[in-house]
């Protein structure tokens, strides 16, 4: 039986715009997709170029966006205090948010413990909503000037390191709701979705620390740690589904590929070897949408 739905995954697509135009949904998986970590922090992401990447300063390069993640938790995302209380979205525990102003809220005196009763839940939604308004802000206003130099360095560390993988994946994304340097607010009906297999808060975390907060909303990321990702795609497909409405997950793992088949949507696989197909730098739109076009085509004709 398919676990209830969070109160995020609830309603149709808000688009006021009526256009013949299909309004695409893409549903992107995080890790070792749009970013690399557990590859540079294993080595083999340097070990597919053949002895032409230094593997030591991938594992170096890792572990530093290994600490970077997790001190951002800690001290911004209240980590250690909700790290065993995973949800799947930030708006799962919504209805127990009665909108309380949180300006002068003392979260470190509340008495938070286990989120089994409405009264922690109430503070674990809390903790969400901060959280959310946190990453509306950007990291420029949560971290001090020192760490923002250090975060935009390894930034650019590693997108050098990775040929321009993290920008690349950034610049796409972008291009997929209609948001470009040319035009840095987005003019599109469609929608980008992260579904990834980490817990959630080190998952916005992540959207932060590798600049996808832009081109991704706090409520379009989803953890898939305990529900998976076919029960994810369930609830994206539930909170968006309508009339013109096109689906495509784009990721590496089996998992996502196994979850798009079922709910027979188009799939891309990305890879980090040099000679893989499809990969950062290298995807556009333009391949994207023509898978689209295959599968929702196919699927016209035989209905």
């Amino acid at each position: 039986m398919d676990e209830a739905v969070p109160a995020l995954a609830t309603g149709q697509a808000s688009t006021d715009v009526v256009t013949d135009k299909p309004i695409n949904v893409y549903i992107w998986d995080m890790d070792e997709t749009l970013i690399l970590l557990k590859s540079l922090l294993d080595g083999s992401y340097a070990g597919s170029f053949d002895g032409l990447k230094d593997r030591d300063k991938s594992t170096e390069i890792g572990k530093r966006w290994e600490n970077l993640i997790l001190e951002l938790c800690d001290e911004h995302f209240f980590y250690e205090e909700i790290e065993n209380y995973n949800e799947p979205c930030l708006d799962a525990l919504s209805e127990y948010d009665d909108g309380k102003d949180l300006t002068s809220y003392e979260f470190e005196a509340d008495c938070f413990s286990s989120p089994y009763d409405d009264v922690n839940k109430k503070k674990l939604a809390y903790r969400h909503r901060a959280i959310g308004e946190k990453y509306g802000k950007g990291l420029e206003k949560i971290l001090d000037q020192h760490m923002v130099k250090v975060w935009d360095d390894l930034y650019s560390l590693t997108d050098k390191y990775t040929d321009g993988w993290l920008s690349s994946a950034h610049k796409l994304l972008g291009e997929a709701i209609g948001k470009s340097a040319a035009a840095p607010s987005a003019n599109s009906s469609s929608i980008n979705c992260i579904v990834t297999s980490g817990s959630l808060i080190p998952s916005l975390a992540k959207c932060l620390l590798y600049r996808l907060d832009d081109v991704v909303s706090s409520e379009n990321v989803y953890s898939s740690w305990e529900a998976g990702k076919l029960q994810c795609f369930k609830w994206i497909k539930e909170r968006f589904d309508g009339p013109n409405i096109r689906f495509c997950a784009i990721g590496d793992g089996p998992e996502e590929c196994s979850a798009a088949q079922v709910m027979k949507w188009p799939f891309i696989k990305v890879e980090f070897h040099p000679e893989g197909p499809h990969r950062f730098p290298g995807l556009d739109m333009a391949t994207i949408q023509n898978y689209m076009d295959v599968i929702y085509e196919s699927s016209s004709k035989d209905g």
